[in-house]
């Protein structure tokens, strides 16, 4: 089992980098691809991913993203491809609190998370995440995502987000919010 890779970035490519240390190129699935660039050198956090027909590298840039990929792939029903995706678009901070806070239409803006999906990952994990929460955006911050991911423009979602109460659970903001927005 590897815990880190350090090496220089060789490849940079839609799904993966290659990672060289000691004449050995690394193909390792991140993320985050183009976050990494070329002849620099990096240390990747690792967790590789072994199977009857795989054998694969996915690498991570800090040991928290790969603690909670590690929680998400233990999920019933989401895999090392669903995770990543989820990482590569969302904080960790924020999909923590979206989890702790049973938001549905937050987890399922990320691709191939259907309902059901969601449900599960709540089920599974609310609670056990919250000595990992560090920076937790406030209920604003994830009203605006969650408005966002609705497919609302950033300039209608300012007008109405002091309006609704930031002590409602965030199902009930967002239920304010569209009727803020429908008036």
């Amino acid at each position: 089992m590897y815990e880190y890779i350090k090496g220089i970035v060789t490849d940079v490519e839609s799904n993966y980098i290659v990672l060289e240390q000691s004449g050995v190129g690394y193909h390792i699935y991140t993320g985050n691809p183009y976050a990494f660039h070329l002849n620099e050198t990096y240390q990747i956090y690792i967790y590789q991913y072994v199977r009857e027909d795989e054998n694969s590298l996915y690498g991570f840039a800090t040991k928290e993203e790969k603690d909670l990929f590690l929680r998400l792939i233990d999920v019933k029903g989401l895999g090392c491809k669903m995770a990543l995706p989820m990482l590569a678009t969302g904080s960790i901070a924020g999909i923590i609190d979206a989890i702790e806070r049973e938001n549905i239409l937050y987890l399922k803006k990320f691709p191939k998370i259907g309902d059901k999906v969601a449900r599960q990952i709540i089920l599974d994990l609310k609670g056990k995440l919250v000595s990992q929460e560090a920076n937790v955006p406030t209920s604003n911050e994830e009203l605006i995502e969650t408005l966002k991911a609705l497919g609302y423009k950033n300039s209608e979602i300012q007008k109405i987000v002091n309006k609704v109460d930031s002590t409602l659970k965030i199902e009930e903001q967002v239920k304010e919010a569209l009727k803020l927005l429908l008036k």
